[in-house]
């Protein structure tokens, strides 16, 4: 049925323009006789001249592609394919007509008005259709809500273009800054103000609804704008960030209301493109822990620099099956291998399969156990992944000529006062000794604060006691905690292996901490509530091995600039490689025994700075 409508649809828009074809020709004459009768004399090279047009420039607006556009969309492109089919076509016609008589019986005139009447008679009924559309045509069109626009640049004007095309909201005016827009109209909509002006607008014209049109917006702004509307009582919703809008397109179903990323993001890390694809493009990259919330915004932008192979390697099936089915058509596209292998890094026979079988030239390690209570709870799991597993997995490394092998880290490995910091500790610690050991494998170490979204982070624990209308949990009022997003985390891991050579520790500047009672407050007004009166925040007290703030760096290693702004070097402490060796024994024999006494003393053996937490029993 649908096909049927299609064709008959496609049938009009030919019929239409093969009309204009004669009646173009017709009218040419009739214009050069001053509005008056043909003369007889002419009427033959006339009906000559549509016989031998009418075929020929049929084929040519086929040929141009005349019948692929959409007349409801009609635009510039639409009339550039009108403008070469007629050149070419009536450039044949007439040629045609010149070798059959030389052009005898055609007045000059009509090889002027032909063409134009052609091209007004295809374009004209096209443009004023979409006209038709977009301003008059639904008549029944209930209004949407009265919508202030703010940002009249590129995003802006596609913004206002497809509001007009729906009911969902009515463009009232655009806020921009810029002086030489003032006044001006985009599709009919009116710079009326500064940003300055934003409550006297919202006032004056009655707003319902802010959008922010600027996907470049700083987090500053953002803020600014957010806190404004709240303080009017307007709803505020935004375009998200250029990275989101990587396609470009620009589309109201794109709008979403102002997320706490917005507001404690920082600004986008330039990357080195040139770098980061030299280091992967067309190579063969394994990624661990490739389900989790790093892992997988990590294959996401990896897979975006067109590698020859990627394998998503993770012992989670669900997680491991949502990835591989998100990134599959998008990576046949590319022509890049996928593999998806359910694995454990602590599983050696299968790491070595993966590695004989794929034979990758880069390892991302982004397999942990990250949850600081769990892996308080559960020491010896957490040490046979985090210390165990990460070290046979670099050693494998090794063994199979590794070219690089980039090991995610966390900001609580530095003075760690929880198991969960004191394994990651020990993890970066082998992988530089065993740099300094080996120049098959090239050992990265890249090292940031919480990931905003993460399956372990507050964030999504704030949202759900947010829905059921409190109260927020918070262990201190004082506690700090450094944030960034998770595309800024993976950003940094795939820079830091593009600038490593080998035994290093990126840092990120990841700028001011922020306070987590700020954050519950901030998540809590973004719903519309007020902290206090509709949600309250309960102080449940530190948890064992939390601590009121983060530290990027140990007080003994000395931070280098590089040649990134936003990157830091942290020189390495060079531990002797038999006592590493002693100390991975006996962590297994304690594990075995899952006695968490000796996994602690074992622990801080290797990381002296580890302020353990009170034994809380004899097994795990």
């Amino acid at each position: 049925m649908k096909m049927s409508l299609l064709l008959r649809k496609r049938w009009l828009v030919i019929s239409h323009d093969v009309l204009w074809i004669p009646l173009a020709i017709w009218m040419a004459f009739w214009a050069r006789f001053n509005l008056e009768m043909v003369p007889a004399l002419y009427l033959q090279p006339l009906h000559l001249l549509i016989a031998l047009s009418l075929p020929i420039q049929a084929v040519v607006f086929w040929y141009f592609g005349l019948y692929r556009g959409v007349w409801r969309f009609a635009s510039v492109p639409d009339l550039l394919r009108i403008l070469k089919g007629v050149a070419v076509g009536v450039t044949l016609s007439f040629l045609a007509l010149f070798i059959i008589q030389r052009l005898e019986g055609i007045p000059r005139s009509v090889l002027i008005f032909y063409p134009l009447i052609l091209v007004l008679g295809l374009a004209g009924p096209r443009l004023l259709y979409r006209w038709m559309k977009d301003r008059h045509l639904n008549l029944t069109m209930v209004e949407g809500k009265r919508a202030l626009l703010i940002g009249a640049g590129q995003a802006g004007e596609l913004l206002v273009r497809d509001l007009l095309k729906g009911n969902a909201y009515q463009a009232i005016g655009f806020l921009e800054d810029y002086e030489c827009r003032q006044g001006q109209e985009i599709h009919g909509v009116r710079v009326i103000g500064h940003l300055a002006d934003l409550e006297q607008v919202v006032a004056a014209y009655n707003v319902e609804v802010v959008l922010l049109a600027i996907p470049a917006a700083t987090h500053q702004m953002v803020q600014s704008v957010l806190h404004r509307c709240q303080e009017i009582k307007v709803q505020c919703r935004i375009l998200p960030s250029v990275v989101e809008l990587a396609d470009g397109r620009v589309e109201v179903s794109r709008l979403r209301s102002v997320q706490i990323e917005d507001l404690l993001g920082r600004e986008p890390i330039a990357l080195d493109i040139a770098g980061v694809q030299q280091l992967l493009t067309q190579q063969s990259v394994v990624v661990t822990g490739a389900g989790g919330s790093i892992g997988s915004e990590l294959c996401r932008q990896i897979l975006s620099h067109n590698p020859r192979q990627l394998v998503l390697l993770d012992h989670g099936e669900f997680n491991l099956y949502s990835i591989d089915q998100e990134l599959r058509i998008l990576a046949e596209k590319q022509g890049v291998a996928l593999a998806a292998v359910l694995g454990d890094i602590r599983d050696g026979e299968r790491i070595s399969w993966v590695f004989e079988t794929f034979k990758p030239a880069l390892v991302f390690n982004a397999a942990a156990y990250k949850h600081v209570p769990l892996v308080e709870d559960n020491p010896a799991e957490g040490i046979k992944t985090n210390v165990l597993g990460t070290c046979q997995l670099a050693d494998l490394a090794v063994q199979y000529g590794i070219k690089k092998f980039v090991q995610v880290s966390t900001d609580k490995a530095v003075n760690p006062t929880n198991v969960m910091g004191a394994t990651k500790r020990c993890a970066e610690i082998y992988c530089q000794n065993l740099n300094s050991r080996t120049d098959k494998t090239a050992f990265i170490t890249t090292r940031f604060g919480n990931v905003l979204g993460s399956a372990g982070s507050v964030v999504p624990l704030f949202r759900k006691q947010i829905e059921a209308g409190g109260p927020i949990t918070v262990t201190h009022p004082d506690m700090t905690r450094y944030f960034m997003t998770i595309p800024e985390a993976v950003t940094l891991i795939l820079q830091a292996g593009s600038m490593g050579k080998g035994g290093e520790i990126f840092v990120l500047d990841m700028g001011k901490p922020v306070k987590i009672t700020d954050l519950a407050e901030q998540m809590i007004r973004l719903t519309g509530l007020e902290p206090g009166r509709d949600i309250s925040l309960a102080f449940t007290g530190l948890r064992p091995g939390e601590k009121l703030f983060e530290e990027l760096f140990h007080g003994s290693e000395v931070l280098v600039e590089t040649q990134h702004p936003k990157i830091m070097l942290s020189g390495s402490r060079v531990v002797d490689w038999l006592v590493i060796q002693q100390v991975l024994a006996e962590l297994r024999e304690a594990c075995t025994r899952r006695d968490i006494g000796l996994l602690h003393q074992h622990l801080k053996s290797l990381v002296p700075e580890f302020a353990s937490s009170q034994l809380k029993g004899d097994q795990s």
